[in-house]
């Protein structure tokens, strides 16, 4: 989250790193592909706003041992404190590139109808992200300890 004050940033992202917050924002992705796919806007528009808002719903977590909250934390970590940005050659970066490409033709897939080819972008793309997250925790972790 790009913003001008820290204040509000660092408040964001403690809401942000709880893992209930992390978890219940996974549907996000299916659910749009599906709302595609069944011209569903009303569902399209609520899956859009639940993955807005969701952030800062939740209460910052008690401590930092959940692996989705040390997950949210290392994507802080990475962008601000590593500078690596979403743009690199580093592994982390290309899972994230691999998983936003395969998200564009999920989501294409879906405009076209194309059902297997959805149902298999979209569980592409949810396990890219997890691979991607977990080599960032991994890296967080080694950074911390």
């Amino acid at each position: 989250m790009a913003s001008g004050d820290p204040d509000i940033e660092e408040w964001f992202w403690r809401r942000h790193s709880n893992p209930k917050s992390v978890w219940t924002r996974i549907p996000v992705a299916p659910a749009v592909a599906y709302a595609i796919y069944q011209r569903s806007w009303r569902l399209l528009l609520l899956s859009i706003l639940w993955g807005v808002v969701n952030p800062i719903l939740f209460s910052p977590p008690k401590d930092e041992e959940a692996w989705m909250t040390r997950g949210v934390l290392a994507q802080q970590w990475w962008v601000r404190e590593e500078g690596h940005g979403i743009l690199g050659v580093s592994k982390p970066n290309i899972l994230s590139t691999v998983a936003v490409l395969t998200s564009i033709y999920t989501l294409y897939a879906a405009w076209r109808q194309r059902p297997l080819k959805t149902a298999l972008g979209t569980i592409l793309t949810v396990v890219l992200n997890f691979w991607w997250l977990r080599h960032l925790v991994e890296r967080y972790d080694r950074h911390v300890k």
